[in-house]
């Protein structure tokens, strides 16, 4: 899941509007991705790969969320094939290592929410339901109901009914 807590990392990072390369370069090393040599340009390219990614979090439903990460395969992912490097266990990459950062991570991403997709039947991936939050969130909760980033964007989105309810 490595991918998929990636591609919220850098989805929330553009959308809370604190994007640099110094912020993207802290996302990806924060997700352990190897020799991020993050150039103005290479920036740039991932920001705007970034906002394709959200388009996964914002289907509405599954046949529009496969439509979302199949268009992300067909850019992003390239061959895939099993490895063992580093003393890992036998894992999965869809990208060369010898790609660049922006390539790895759009391999990365791509191939991560294919997979979680499938597991996840389609959902399981949103963006908060509070006005104005837009942040965007993997649902591990056990009914996979999750409609709100936090508890806390839940809470005050139940105060803000409450009291327009107290209002009418």
């Amino acid at each position: 899941m490595t991918g998929t807590a990636l591609s919220v990392a850098l989805v929330n990072l553009d959308g809370a509007g604190d994007w640099s390369r110094d912020a993207a370069l802290g996302v990806l090393l924060d997700h352990h991705v190897r020799r991020a040599d993050l150039t103005d340009g290479a920036a740039h390219e991932l920001r705007t790969w970034t906002r394709a990614l959200r388009r996964v979090f914002e289907a509405g439903s599954p046949d529009q969320r496969c439509d979302a990460v199949n268009a992300l395969l067909a850019a992003g992912a390239g061959r895939p094939y099993l490895t063992t490097h580093d003393g890992l266990r036998p894992h999965l990459h869809f990208a060369p290592d010898s790609d660049d950062v922006v390539g790895r991570v759009k391999a990365v991403t791509a191939g991560s929410l294919s997979f979680f997709t499938v597991e996840a039947e389609g959902a399981r991936l949103g963006v908060c339901a509070r006005t104005g939050c837009g942040t965007v969130f993997v649902d591990t909760s056990r009914n996979g109901r999750r409609v709100y980033c936090t508890a806390r964007c839940g809470n005050y989105d139940a105060v803000t009914r409450h009291r327009t309810a107290r209002r009418s």
